[in-house]
Protein backbone atom coordinates (compact mmCIF):
# COMPACT_ATOMS: atom_id res chain seq x y z
CA UNK A 1 0.00 0.00 0.00
CA UNK A 2 1.11 3.53 -0.74
CA UNK A 3 0.65 6.65 1.36
CA UNK A 4 -1.37 9.51 -0.18
CA UNK A 5 -1.60 13.12 1.03
CA UNK A 6 -4.84 15.09 1.30
CA UNK A 7 -4.71 18.87 1.88
CA UNK A 8 -7.58 21.37 2.18
CA UNK A 9 -7.29 25.18 2.07
CA UNK A 10 -9.47 28.17 2.93
CA UNK A 11 -9.99 30.76 0.15
CA UNK A 12 -7.27 32.93 1.76
CA UNK A 13 -4.77 30.05 1.54
CA UNK A 14 -4.94 28.95 5.18
CA UNK A 15 -4.40 25.21 5.53
CA UNK A 16 -7.40 23.62 7.31
CA UNK A 17 -6.63 19.92 6.81
CA UNK A 18 -3.42 18.01 6.20
CA UNK A 19 -3.94 14.27 6.35
CA UNK A 20 -2.29 11.11 5.04
CA UNK A 21 -3.93 7.78 4.29
CA UNK A 22 -3.02 4.52 2.60
CA UNK A 23 -4.53 2.99 -0.53
CA UNK A 24 -3.69 0.17 -2.95
CA UNK A 25 -3.80 2.36 -6.07
CA UNK A 26 -4.66 5.85 -7.33
CA UNK A 27 -8.26 4.98 -8.13
CA UNK A 28 -8.87 3.75 -4.60
CA UNK A 29 -7.02 6.77 -3.17
CA UNK A 30 -9.16 9.16 -5.20
CA UNK A 31 -12.34 7.60 -3.80
CA UNK A 32 -11.01 7.56 -0.24
CA UNK A 33 -10.01 11.22 -0.61
CA UNK A 34 -13.47 12.18 -1.88
CA UNK A 35 -15.10 10.25 0.97
CA UNK A 36 -12.93 11.97 3.58
CA UNK A 37 -13.71 15.40 2.13
CA UNK A 38 -17.44 14.71 2.17
CA UNK A 39 -17.32 13.26 5.69
CA UNK A 40 -15.49 16.31 7.05
CA UNK A 41 -17.57 18.84 5.08
CA UNK A 42 -14.68 20.06 2.93
CA UNK A 43 -15.82 18.92 -0.53
CA UNK A 44 -16.36 22.50 -1.78
CA UNK A 45 -13.11 23.86 -0.33
CA UNK A 46 -9.96 24.09 -2.39
CA UNK A 47 -8.29 20.70 -1.98
CA UNK A 48 -5.76 18.33 -3.48
CA UNK A 49 -4.73 14.73 -3.08
CA UNK A 50 -1.19 13.78 -4.07
CA UNK A 51 0.37 10.39 -4.76
CA UNK A 52 3.69 9.50 -3.10
CA UNK A 53 5.49 10.23 -6.38
CA UNK A 54 4.09 13.77 -6.33
CA UNK A 55 1.42 13.18 -8.97
CA UNK A 56 -1.81 15.10 -8.41
CA UNK A 57 -4.76 12.68 -8.38
CA UNK A 58 -7.56 14.89 -7.02
CA UNK A 59 -7.90 18.67 -7.20
CA UNK A 60 -10.65 21.24 -6.70
CA UNK A 61 -10.20 25.01 -6.78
Amino acid sequence: MKKYYLTVFEKNGTNVLDETFEANNESEAKQIGKDKLEEKGFSEYTHRCVAPEGRLILFHR
